[in-house]
């Protein structure tokens, strides 16, 4: 299971991101160029104490992102018809989510093996990026047996 951001624009969002696929030890794929300057120690104030261990791939575009990519890439996008808790998740999945102002672009959606939404009510127009990236690696890590085996905090 790995976990991919499409240009992020918010550097707070990125480190959320970073935070999450550590506490949950799943890959981060950042797909450029960000709508911000994103240097390693960037990375790190956003990340926090997190950087060190969330494991993070960089691509410097769409084109290297699927050059290197396996598995199938999951869209999650408000342009969906199928709802993300209705998917039936693979180990090997990759959870891609687009820019926080603009989604993907069309030739993104066309080579996604599946487009995901996550139903809202009907006034509502999306979530933040990475509560949506949180609801839906719960629901694949669930679906998968993919959660961490180590003690549970609380």
């Amino acid at each position: 299971m790995r976990l991919a951001l499409f240009q992020p624009d918010i550097p707070q969002n990125l480190g959320a991101a970073l935070r999450l696929g550590a506490c949950l030890g799943v890959p981060i794929d950042v797909i450029e160029p960000c709508g911000f300057p994103l240097s390693d120690r960037a990375m790190r104030r956003a990340a926090m104490d997190y950087a060190e261990r969330a494991e993070v791939l960089r691509h410097p575009g769409w084109g290297e992102f699927r050059a290197n990519h396996r598995g199938r890439l999951l869209l999650f996008t408000t342009k969906a018809g199928s709802p993300f808790h209705a998917f039936e998740y693979r180990a090997d999945d990759i959870l891609l989510f687009g820019r926080e102002s603009a989604g993907v672009p069309d030739d993104v959606h066309r080579v996604a093996d599946a487009r995901l939404c996550i139903p809202l009510a009907a006034d509502a127009r999306s979530l933040n990026v990475v509560t949506a990236a949180a609801m839906a690696l719960a629901e694949a890590l669930r679906q998968t047996n993919g959660f961490p085996t180590g003690p549970v905090s609380g």
